[in-house]
């Protein structure tokens, strides 16, 4: 059984429920009827009637709850609600009823925020930014999390490396130059959704150009430092480096380049020095091994709220869903 599939199964055990923002986008209905169809999960459309008629043509919603912000019964009391969560930053309640009609994602978070639904994706047609902004505002960062990070799951075809071929590539979407404390933390929020998702033991590499001091330079030492912070603060996970791609996932290159390291030619956990690194990476792995690439899925929110690539199927926003239910899950 495939990666995807397995998640698939996993969130039809314990149906929850999910809200898309992006009612204007043809890809997120045809994605929501797969879900429907399938059983994934319960879906929640944000929209007016004349957005949803449009995108939705051709598409069977019919067993989504669909909800128009400017007529639902629910929107004065979540306007209520928001400016009460935000009346420290001067929420007004004109400000709070124009973010939830204009913003949907705002409508969104706060449809989790107030119980009424398990988890949110978007991004399909908006930035990252416009994505996590109103869930940092309103849902916040778990309890006892650092920061909040992105990550790949990546399902390589034909691969004999990494977890027949998974990976987390992280961060690939949000941390743009994380310091070594923070990349310590996003390898630790990594190990850890890796192993809720891949059912396996996660073992982590610090990626550079450098392997074990084959060179010097502050970009390596930065990741240096990250191990040394990692392996004090996380024992519980097999970590190591710095390590370059290939000495961290092929054994006959660990054995020679890193031979007494527990976790160099076994990475199944890729920890990007920098955000350029690791977007890049992630996105020649995708076209060139045609792999599948889920996310950014995001670590670290109090509930599960996950950001798509604008470039996104609707297969890819179907499995992006299936992931943010198990997360849901386990929250």
């Amino acid at each position: 059984m495939s990666f995807i599939e397995n998640i698939k199964n996993r969130a039809k055990q314990d149906k929850k429920t999910i809200v898309l923002p992006e009612s204007m986008d043809k890809r997120v209905m045809e994605a929501a009827s797969k879900i429907l169809n399938e059983g994934i999960a319960n879906i929640i459309i944000i929209g007016t009637d004349e957005e949803i008629r449009e995108s939705s043509n051709g598409f069977d919603i019919s067993k989504a709850t669909i909800i128009n912000p400017y007529t639902s019964e629910l929107t004065e009391d979540l306007i209520l609600k928001l400016v009460e969560l935000r009346k420290n930053k001067g929420m007004t309640y004109e400000e709070a009823k124009k973010l939830l009609l204009e913003d949907y994602m705002y409508y969104a978070c706060m449809l989790v925020k107030d119980g009424k639904a398990d988890g949110c994706v978007s991004g399909a047609c908006h930035s990252t930014s416009n994505t996590l902004r109103p869930a940092l505002q309103i849902i916040k960062t778990k309890p006892g999390v650092e920061l909040v990070s992105a990550f790949f799951l990546m399902v390589v075809p034909n691969c004999e490396y990494g977890s027949n071929g998974t990976f987390v590539f992280a961060d690939s979407g949000l941390e743009q130059n994380p310091d070594p404390v923070k990349l310590a933390a996003i390898a630790a929020s990594s190990a850890d959704s890796f192993k809720l998702l891949v059912q396996e033991e996660p073992k982590v590499a610090f990626l550079s150009h450098s392997t074990m001091g084959s060179a010097k330079h502050a970009d390596v030492d930065k990741v240096v430092e990250a191990v040394s912070i990692a392996k004090e603060k996380y024992p519980q996970y097999k970590m190591d480096g710095e390590l370059q791609l290939d000495a961290a996932i092929i054994p006959s290159v660990a054995a020679s380049k890193a031979p007494n390291s527990n976790v160099a030619g076994q990475a199944n956990v890729l920890v990007f020095p920098d955000l350029d690194a690791g977007n890049i990476g992630y996105k020649l792995v995708q076209r060139l091994a045609k792999a599948e690439a889920y996310g950014p899925v995001c670590q670290g929110i109090a509930a599960p709220v996950n950001d798509l690539s604008r470039g996104c199927s609707a297969d890819d926003i179907v499995g992006v869903v299936a992931i943010t239910a198990v997360q849901a899950q386990n929250n």
